[in-house]
C-alpha cells in the first residue's frame, strides 16, 4: 500500500519526517501542500479518517494564520467554509501530512513513521 505525504520541500520539519519515512521503507507520493493544495473534498476525507478535531489541521504558527487572525475568524466558520479556506491556501495548513490507509498523521514528532512499518 502506497502512501501520500503532503510537505513544504522547504521546511526542515518537512524534510526530516521525509527522510524518516524512507527509512520505513513504505512507497509514498509526494504532494507539495503550496503548487498541489488537497482540495475540500479530500481535506473533508483526512478530516474524518484521522478522528481529530478539524483545529488540528492548521498551521498555528504560520505567518498567515496569525496575519488573517484565523483563529479567531474559524471560531464562527461553518466545517464546509473552514475546509474551503485550507483548500485554498496550502499554507494554513499544518504539515507534513501522512495518509497511510486509514490512518492521517497530522504533523511530525522523530519515530512517529516508525511504527508504521
Amino acid at each position: 500500500m502506497d502512501a501520500l505525504f503532503i510537505w513544504y520541500p522547504k521546511c526542515s520539519t518537512c524534510q526530516k519526517a521525509k527522510k524518516e519515512l524512507e527509512e520505513t521503507g513504505i512507497t509514498f507520493t509526494l504532494k507539495d501542500i503550496v503548487t498541489q493544495t488537497p482540495g475540500a473534498d479530500e481535506l473533508r476525507d483526512y478530516h474524518q479518517k484521522s478522528g481529530m478535531p478539524l483545529d488540528k489541521f492548521y498551521n498555528t504558527s504560520g505567518k498567515q494564520y496569525r496575519a488573517q487572525d484565523i483563529k479567531n475568524k474559524r471560531l464562527t466558520m461553518s466545517e464546509t467554509e473552514q475546509l474551503q479556506l485550507l483548500s485554498e491556501n496550502g499554507m494554513l495548513l499544518k504539515r507534513p501530512l501522512l495518509i497511510y490507509g486509514d490512518q492521517v498523521i497530522i504533523g511530525y514528532k522523530p519515530g512517529i513513521y516508525l511504527s508504521l512499518k
